[in-house]
């Protein structure tokens, strides 16, 4: 027994690696993976069970009080991860040479994901979107569920998870259809045929809004003349909502097929397409074929 235990201890203690003074030895590694677990278990029940908490009885908005948890969370594990390396006897010092040289090779090949990380913060910090926002950037447009450092998490409405890099919330533009309000004013258009009466028109069109639950009161909906079309009186209501946020596709289609129905119970007549034919009578003149 004391044999094995002899030789158990000179394995852990057999140097792998010198860095100047310092030798990392596998009874070292093993410590240092130990505490760095423990550091990163403790960030995340201090910052789910005090910082979370003690965060909620501020005046923050939700979205900054998750944004500022994660940033003092992020602080805690550099702390802990130097504590660490100190306490199993890693001198730091003699890994800076080191360090430099890993870095100027890595910052070539991991140049995408070091500009996500710094345009994680920036969108932490400045809070351009917030979870629950409706976004649209590039060719993604949904609802917001997780922002971190590296990437965003957004939920079409199909139900589709489309994780974005942070860089295109820096780099292009983002259209935030909830920042600061939910209310969103949505332009439904419809066409009537000529002749019809559109004072009868607009007030049944308001009618639809009116009995609609998720048209706001206020502002109050509003009906345009937009135009005067080839075939058609362009009509289009105007109608607030905070439905952009959950499910705009179908409100705009309730509020379609509402129109649908109320024209047809009145007997308003959403026309097709139409087109005036004129054909002029006479005689045309029919060339002869030369003779060959």
């Amino acid at each position: 027994m004391e044999h094995f235990f002899d030789v158990m201890y000179r394995v852990l203690e057999y140097p792998l690696v010198h860095f100047g003074e310092t030798r990392l030895t596998l009874s070292m590694l093993l410590t240092v993976l130990l505490m760095l677990g423990s550091v990163v278990l403790a960030e995340m029940l201090l910052r789910r069970f005090f910082i979370m908490r003690l965060l909620r009885r501020t005046h923050l908005e939700p979205a900054l009080q998750y944004a500022v948890g994660k940033i003092i969370g992020y602080g805690v594990m550099a702390l802990g991860f130097y504590i660490a390396f100190q306490m199993a006897g890693i001198n730091l010092s003699s890994l800076a040479v080191l360090a430099g040289a890993i870095g100027v090779g890595l910052g070539f090949g991991l140049q995408n994901i070091i500009s996500n990380f710094i345009s994680g913060l920036i969108v932490l910090a400045e809070r351009p979107i917030a979870i629950g926002d409706r976004i649209e950037v590039g060719s993604v447009a949904g609802c917001v569920t997780k922002i971190s450092l590296r990437s965003t998490t957004v939920l079409t409405n199909d139900n589709i998870t489309i994780i974005v890099p942070n860089a295109d919330f820096i780099t292009q533009r983002v259209v935030n259809w909830t920042h600061g309000d939910p209310r969103v004013r949505f332009h439904i258009p419809v066409g009537v045929a000529y002749g019809s009466d559109v004072d009868k028109v607009r007030r049944l069109m308001l009618d639809v809004a009116a009995e609609h639950p998720k048209v706001l009161k206020e502002p109050a909906p509003e009906v345009f003349l937009a135009a005067f079309g080839d075939s058609s009186l362009n009509m289009e209501l105007i109608a607030w909502t905070t439905e952009m946020s959950h499910s705009p596709d179908t409100f705009r289609s309730e509020l379609n097929f509402a129109l649908e129905r109320k024209f047809r119970a009145n007997k308003v007549e959403i026309p097709f397409p139409q087109r005036d034919l004129h054909v002029r009578s006479g005689n045309w003149p029919v060339p002869s074929a030369k003779a060959g």
